[in-house]
């Protein structure tokens, strides 16, 4: 059988989870530091262009849709182009990272090792955008689902890579360096080919039903986790547990595949039922002319052209290109509400251990916080994007809308925060972990349905800037500059509620002008959303 488009989506699932390199930083820094002889500075830069390189995925965008701009028959164009040049940035950098480490080459100059990060983080945003968009073309009329589940998964990666090292490389950080620089390597070289877009006429009516077996999988996956990370923190794992635990983990990463035979069985069934049909209908008595093959080379596209009128057929606005886009107000307050959300997210996350510690939580409590943190990332991703589509094919309610009310209560989250009282972290790290991670599935989303497809990895990629820029304004220029003020400790640290409860107010402030700014997003797309709705609605 003719591998599919759900074939495509599984192995995009298991590359999203090998490709979160960037969320393991804390894993292998200390000996980055030590081996180096850096200051915390030092390293902090290295940790900024780690956070660019994650984040800045123009190039991968401009690349995929270069390749995927028209129709080519060619087998050497296609998403697969985009996962290569992500395999090749991703080894060079992890790999020259481990040389440099383990001292097989002379020290390299600070400059040096930050393109190095540069270059192995941003191996991630190609990725990515081969998964997120080649899903979207995919699976069109449920785009905020399938891009749920693919930013799920890819938050849940650091959270899997993690308990790989402790299984297998516990305390040798080098060697999990080695293991970045092959595992998201060889895994997408092997996969890569197999992630194609895939035309088709229409969805198929149990889309839903597969769609949701994905879904099932990544929420037991994700409480899998938790419950590995809140065992590891209380009691400690055995290295045999380890080992089980690990196994188990495997076996539920692989149960993609089985969904994706079984959906693919089905649409290949239902594809010869609807054959059988055409050609037992009187309509067929008008002649062979009234009947149009299917131009595209077994029922595939490589790469999926796209029209004005195609773009109507897939429930989108106008096709844009990035300056166009640029050109549109609608660009500019979608950018600036993910300034807001993302960059204050980001900023409490970067932040978070610090906070515990001026709080008096306890070094396992902040680890612990740390590593939930992925959870609620994830339930943010997969949760915004899943609900969206439900609410917007049952209710009509535009996707814009959930970008106002996350924003909002990310807002709570860092009054939550700020407020200094017992326990306030967890609440607060909930909510705002919960609301970060969902407009990482809402902004794509909205991208594609506002600005269409044909151009989406391009322009979200560069909507996705928002994060790192946002965060160094919030977390460098208001946080620390605040914490250094309020420091008179040992070091110039600080101690108390005060320590962030100001710069904690700043960030609710400013991620309630996200809320205003998405709001005005909402009302200026609402003519757009009201053809998406009444076109779902109606299919």
């Amino acid at each position: 059988m003719e591998a599919g488009r759900w074939i495509a989506a599984a192995a995009s699932i298991w590359i999203q989870c090998s490709c979160g390199a960037s969320y393991a930083f804390g894993i292998y820094s200390p000996i980055l530091k030590s081996s180096q002889g850096y200051d915390q500075s030092t390293l902090d830069t290295i940790s900024v262009f780690k956070d660019i390189g994650a984040n800045a995925g123009v190039l991968s965008g401009l690349l995929y849709s270069a390749v995927c701009r028209r129709r080519p028959q060619s087998p050497m164009r296609g998403p697969w182009v985009v996962h290569a040049a992500g395999a090749v940035q991703c080894f060079v950098g992890y790999f020259f990272l481990w040389l440099a480490v383990t001292g097989a080459i002379p020290r390299p100059h600070v400059a040096v090792m930050c393109l190095f990060m540069f270059l192995a983080a941003h191996a991630q945003t190609f990725f990515n955008t081969a998964n997120v968009v080649t899903a979207v073309h995919n699976f069109p009329d449920y785009s905020g689902t399938i891009v749920g589940i693919m930013k799920g998964f890819l938050g849940l990666s650091g959270a899997v890579l993690i308990q790989v090292y402790q299984t297998l490389f516990a305390g040798q950080p080098t060697t999990f360096l080695l293991m970045l620089a092959l595992l998201p390597t060889l895994l997408s070289l092997a996969l890569m080919f197999l992630v194609r877009v895939h035309h088709i006429q229409s969805s198929d009516h149990d889309d839903k039903t597969y769609l949701n077996g994905f879904s099932l999988i990544s929420m037991i996956v994700a409480a899998y986790l938790m419950l590995l990370i809140l065992l590891n923190n209380m009691f400690g794992l055995s290295q045999l547990a380890r080992a089980l635990t690990l196994a188990l983990l495997l076996v539920l990463l692989s149960s993609p595949i089985s969904v994706a035979i079984k959906a693919q069985k089905q649409s290949f069934h239902h594809r010869l039922s609807q054959t059988s049909s055409t050609f037992k209908s009187p309509l067929m008595e008008t002649g062979p002319e009234s009947i149009e093959p299917d131009k595209s080379e077994n029922g595939i596209q490589h790469c999926k052209g796209t029209t004005s009128e195609s773009s109507l057929d897939d429930g989108v606005g106008e096709e844009l290109n990035l300056l166009q886009a640029m050109k549109t107000l609608n660009f500019w307050l979608l950018f600036v509400a993910m300034l807001c959300g993302m960059g204050s997210g980001l900023a409490t996350i970067n932040n978070v251990s610090q906070i515990g510690e001026s709080l008096g939580y306890t070094p396992r409590e902040r680890s612990t916080l740390v590593s939930l943190w992925s959870i609620w990332n994830f339930l943010g991703r997969f949760g915004a994007g899943y609900i969206s589509d439900v609410l917007m094919h049952v209710k009509g309610w535009a996707r814009p809308l959930f970008m106002t009310l996350t924003l909002a209560a990310m807002t709570a989250g860092h009054v939550i925060i700020g407020s200094g009282f017992p326990g306030n972290l967890y609440v607060g790290s909930v909510l705002v972990g919960v609301c970060y991670g969902s407009q990482w599935s809402l902004m794509p989303t909205v991208t594609s349905e506002i600005f269409g497809v044909q151009h989406m990895g391009t322009i979200f990629n560069t909507i996705a800037i928002a994060s790192p820029v946002g965060s160094y304004i919030l977390s460098v220029r208001v946080i620390g500059y605040i914490y250094d003020k309020e420091g008179s400790g040992v070091g110039n640290s600080c101690t108390g509620t005060h320590c962030f409860m100001l710069s904690f107010f700043i960030l609710a402030c400013v991620s309630l002008l996200g809320f205003f700014v998405a709001l005005a997003l909402m009302v200026k797309t609402r003519g757009i959303y009201a053809r998406i709705v009444r076109r779902r609605m109606l299919s």
